[in-house]
């Protein structure tokens, strides 16, 4: 199911399943197939925290689940101000779902601020929670509130829920030595006390997630377990929630398997690491932290067991320069920046191209031009991934499509640039990076082989018989030149930027020669194999939608509410956009009406329409969210209509 839910409040043909417990005196239970809560505080309340231990004991549940965190770019904003809003949003369910939600059924607000900027997106009969304690004069007036929006009647239209979590917190405390200010911090543990109640989550995992967080301050641990504890048996026992929820396990969902929660950029790190360990190769993470992309230096890191290598470099220059230094030496080499590192690295990735080395450049987008919106998603950098170098300087370009696919575009990403010796770009965004989904961990047979061949001695007979080696001379069916490891006797030769010679390497400036390279060059990108793109049409539809990397959800949940509605649609969704599949030319031909959304103002689109002749529609979004399924199901069934 893709439609907008009601709220549980709503919700009056739900299943009751707690008949014996409202017989008793206890609280009735009702089944809901799936929730979507938003928990929305200060940047220093803690929202993504209490988000990510929702999610996991979710995930370990067994429901599906999508999620989508959201935060301001600053470290610390000001408190209790529009711009310092954070939030966390999950969406959860008992069967196979795409996307974090349109609108939230339950809103967690913990001040004014939290309120005010999201309760625009909740449906009418939504449930607010919300933190009484933190409604002051002062912080209303903060956030261009009047009159408290808790008594001017203005949510009239919600089921609000007021609790003092503050005061609360601190009286759950009282017996620990903390100071006032200590106890409040744990008031989103509360929080996620009282949610966890509502939705009858396990505890366990939270309670021994926060002896292991604070496993140095066991006070602090203790405590934050207490004001969780105290949230939980407040549901319980307060008059005020009357009912509590149960969405059952998604056991249709998913295959037969070992599945954990992960992220994009968590997914992306053990990728690059299943990668190390296919091709027997030691992997080396060249890099400077920026906003989106750290967390997978930060992963790589902790994984020196496996060979991984980190070096944060004093910049995004050094940081690939150090990456195509290890190319060149041998090693599984990945640089990870987001779009501003892309224009600064832009030099070297040229320099890969000239040299011809395996390089992986993993690029988390997000909103631009220069520095932008920081924690924004967008898909604004597929031309400069196909085009930001000088000269003619073609690479491989491969995009995930939800966060467990970056582990596979990693791999498939590492595949073309040691087969092809070449670098390659990874587009993923901030959408996928730091959402999250359940993941099936895969066999190691399931692992592609991607076992590496360097060269070991001569390759080229001079014509008077003489043996030596060429580091130019290719491969007939890749086009890939030899990849010689520095050391190896009789395989010196030169590198550098200048145009090589054909098969020797040697300098030329022969106009000729150039020519050829650069036409080689782009032949052996042309010639990298992908696989066909498929086609999901059941219905022999006249509209294609179109897509790539992470409007894969949103599309697909639009979609299915369009062919729930007796509309008839196509969908595809491009992962290698750099080549094309080479079948796409025929599959565009197909349709009538060609529908691409995108993240950015149209530039999948304008490719298209380039190569193909195909008079593609662009469908775009560039406020820094990912699409709504809703949104875009109205906006396709405009054009199968006209």
């Amino acid at each position: 199911m893709t439609s907008q839910v009601s709220s549980p409040a709503e919700q009056a043909d739900s299943t009751v399943v707690g008949e014996q417990r409202r017989a008793a005196g206890t609280k009735d239970v009702r089944r809901l197939e799936r929730v979507v809560i938003r928990f929305a505080g200060d940047s220093g309340d803690g929202m993504q925290l209490t988000g990510d231990r929702f999610t996991s004991e979710t995930a370990s549940f067994g429901n599906d689940l999508s999620t989508l965190p959201n935060f301001p770019a600053e470290i610390r904003a000001p408190a209790g101000t529009l711009p310092g809003v954070s939030s966390f949003q999950l969406h959860f369910a008992d069967h196979d779902i795409l996307t974090p939600g349109d609108a939230p059924n339950v809103l967690v607000a913990m001040n004014p601020a939290a309120l005010k900027a999201n309760v625009g997106d909740l449906p009418r009969g939504a449930e607010i929670i919300v933190n009484t304690d933190e409604f002051t004069r002062r912080a209303m007036q903060k956030v261009g509130y009047d009159a408290s929006p808790l008594e001017d009647g203005s949510l009239d239209g919600y089921h609000v829920h007021p609790v003092p979590l503050t005061t609360l917190t601190v009286e759950a405390l009282k017996e620990f030595d903390l100071s006032r200010k200590e106890a409040e911090r744990s008031k989103n543990m509360f929080a996620l006390g009282l949610l966890s109640w509502m939705y009858h989550r396990p505890t366990e995992g939270t309670e021994k997630f926060l002896r292991s967080k604070f496993a140095k301050k066991p006070d602090i641990a203790a405590a934050n377990i207490a004001a969780y504890r105290a949230g939980w048996n407040f549901g319980e026992t307060t008059e005020d929630f009357a009912v509590s929820y149960e969405v059952a396990p998604a056991t249709t969902a998913f295959p037969p398997g070992t599945y954990r929660n992960i992220s994009g950029n968590l997914a992306l790190a053990y990728g690059l690491i299943a990668a190390s360990l296919q091709t027997d190769l030691p992997l080396f993470l060249g890099s400077y932290p920026i906003t989106p992309a750290s967390d997978i230096l930060h992963e790589l890191s902790r994984h020196k067991n496996f060979g991984v290598r980190t070096f944060q470099a004093e910049d995004e220059i050094a940081g690939i320069g150090a990456a195509l230094g290890a190319a060149f030496g041998g090693s599984l080499a990945v640089t990870t920046t987001s779009g501003p590192g892309v224009a600064l690295k832009s030099e070297t990735i040229g320099l890969a191209v000239s040299l011809e080395l395996p390089l992986l450049v993993v690029d988390i987008q997000r909103g631009g031009p220069s520095t932008g919106l920081p924690t924004k998603t967008e898909q604004a950098d597929l031309l400069q991934a196909m085009y930001g170098r000088n000269g003619e300087a073609p690479v491989p370009v491969v995009a995930p499509c939800t966060p467990a696919d970056c582990f596979d575009a990693a791999l498939e990403a590492a595949r073309i640039a040691v087969t092809y010796r070449t670098p390659v770009f990874l587009l993923s965004d901030g959408y996928l990076a730091n959402g999250s989904e359940p993941w099936r961990v895969p066999e190691p047979g399931e692992l592609p082989d991607l076992a590496v061949r360097f060269a070991q001695g001569p390759n080229h007979s001079l014509e008077d018989g003489t043996e030596v080696f060429w580091p130019y001379k290719r491969d007939p069916h890749t086009l890939a030149r030899p990849w010689a490891v520095p050391g190896t006797p009789g395989l010196e030769h030169r590198i550098g930027g200048i145009e090589k010679q054909d098969g020797t390497g040697n300098i030329s400036y022969d106009p000729a020669n150039h020519d050829f390279m650069v036409r080689t060059r782009q032949a052996k990108i042309d010639g990298v194999a992908v696989p066909d793109l498929e086609v999901d049409d059941p219905d022999e539809a006249r509209t294609l939608v179109l897509g790539w990397g992470s409007t894969y959800g949103p599309i697909t949940a639009a979609v299915r509410r369009l062919r729930g509605a007796g509309e008839a649609v196509a969908q595809a969704h491009l992962r290698h956009l750099n080549p094309f599949p080479a079948n796409l030319g025929a599959v565009l031909k197909r349709y009538d009406k060609v529908v691409v959304p995108e993240m950015n103002l149209g530039q999948l689109a304008t490719l298209v329409r380039a190569k193909y002749l195909v008079d593609a529609h662009s469908y775009n979004q560039v406020n820094g969210m990912p699409f709504k399924a809703e949104q875009l199901a109205a906006a396709l069934k405009e054009a199968i209509d006209d």
